[in-house]
């Protein structure tokens, strides 16, 4: 397996869906049922194929033929003469041929697609992986959306709270009637706003679902919220240099493992067009056999069994092909194969590149992400102080409803502010990771 480790995920069968999914569950059924992989695997299935093929083009090729002539007037006698008289004649002939040496051309294109078959499989690695990723995106947007559902109803019941409040408030004559309406007002914006955040939850549980090709299997499906009290201790680990963490990806992610298989194919396809230059030997067999009857009175037929013992022809034969002058083939062949290698070199190459800036981004992203985390949380705290004394003041009438909204719309931004980063760090972490080969789990 590639860089990204799957084997820990549980197998999920379709029989036996669970209501709440881990993010694991979630991979590891992606996989089995994802209908983009499924063809992949065709397309390895059809690699086999190819490899068996390249294989069986050493056993000999065998045919048979079996013919019935009926000639009038003139007719070819058992010796090959033309004889003036009707006659029947039956035949059939057994014949073999299979090369002994071709120059190595078939041993070196076995040799290349097995490394097109290892190819194809690092490829649907590789679209695992992807597909992993996506998942995992999918998964923490679920569980972001329901941190936001939350803060949603938290403002909701804070809301409800002060119209109690305000209620007495106004009845002991504390405060006007004006700010009674304010707060049911806020309230009712809030209540909107926490029926927008339950829909998003619905939408993003549907975009996850329908990753895992759930959404029309009529189930219940919800996915388990880890407890993560602090994602910056808990995922520090995977926050490492990008030399480090390259080193180890260069040498098991599938892109580059993809290219390095093309090519040593490369290679081979290089020495199948040098072979072109090398004499073929071939062994050939052949059996063959027929009966003649004349017809006439003065003739005299040999019974179907002499004529067997004495038409019977066996032979064998070496075949030896030497390549003298074929319009340079077989030279543009080799020069065209030299090309390709020196093309594959360069993809490589460049593959190593883009493995590097991609894992360079990851980190940078991942530590820009801890920091936003950082901070969003020593928001939160100022802004949490700030609303526990505007709530107080509130509730003593010495504030507006309007300053006790804007400190808790201050508070409620924060908490969201701190979700998005917690997410979003919890995400760059867990790409660090796939490029690290850690399974990708909460």
């Amino acid at each position: 397996m590639a860089a990204l480790a799957l084997s820990g995920c549980i197998s999920i069968s379709a029989q036996d869906l669970p209501s709440t999914w881990t993010l694991e569950q979630c991979i590891s059924y992606a996989i089995e049922n994802n209908i983009d992989l499924k063809q992949k695997t065709q397309d390895l299935e059809s690699r086999k194929v190819d490899l068996s093929t390249s294989r069986n083009s050493w056993l000999p090729n065998v045919s048979a033929n079996v013919g019935q002539n009926l000639d009038f007037g003139r007719s070819p006698s058992k010796t090959g003469v033309i004889v003036d008289q009707n006659s029947t004649s039956s035949s059939a002939y057994l014949q073999m041929s299979m090369p002994l040496f071709d120059g190595l051309k078939t041993q070196n294109d076995i040799a290349a697609k097995k490394l097109n078959l290892m190819a194809s499989i690092e490829t649907l690695n590789k679209a695992k992986e992807d597909l992993s990723v996506n998942i995992a995106s999918y998964y923490l947007q679920v569980l972001y959306n329901k941190e936001l559902q939350k803060i949603s109803e938290m403002q909701v019941a804070l809301d409800s709270d002060q119209v109690s409040k305000t209620e007495l408030m106004v009845k002991a004559g504390k405060v006007p009637t004006s700010q009674l309406y304010d707060i049911k007002a806020q309230l009712a914006t809030d209540q909107s706003s926490l029926t927008d955040s339950r829909n998003n939850v619905k939408l993003a549980t549907l975009d996850l679902a329908q990753s895992l090709e759930l959404e029309r299997k009529g189930i219940a499906f919800d996915v388990t919220a880890p407890s993560i009290e602090d994602p910056v201790s808990t995922y520090l680990s995977s926050i490492l240099p990008p030399d480090q963490i390259y080193n180890s990806a260069v040498q098991v992610k599938p892109q580059i493992k993809v290219q390095e298989y093309m090519l040593e194919s490369q290679k081979k396809q290089l020495k199948i067009a040098k072979a072109g230059y090398l004499p073929k030997l071939d062994l050939s067999a052949y059996y063959s056999n027929g009966y003649y009857h004349y017809s006439g009175t003065d003739v005299v037929n040999a019974s179907f069994s002499d004529q067997l013992k004495q038409n019977e022809r066996k032979s064998i034969g070496l075949t030896l092909s030497i390549p003298i002058f074929d319009h340079y083939t077989t030279r543009n062949s080799v020069r065209s194969a030299q090309i390709n290698i020196r093309n594959q070199e360069l993809a490589i190459e460049n593959s190593k590149k883009s493995l590097y800036k991609e894992i360079q981004q990851a980190y940078y992203n991942a530590t820009a992400a801890q920091d936003k985390y950082i901070a969003t949380g020593k928001s939160v705290e100022a802004s949490a102080t700030a609303f526990s004394y505007a709530k107080d003041k509130y509730s003593a009438g010495k504030s507006t409803v309007f300053e006790f909204n804007e400190a808790k719309t201050k508070y409620s931004k924060s908490l969201a502010e701190q979700a998005q980063a917690k997410y979003n760090f919890i995400f760059r972490a867990k790409i660090l990771d796939f490029y690290n080969g850690t399974p990708l789990k909460l």
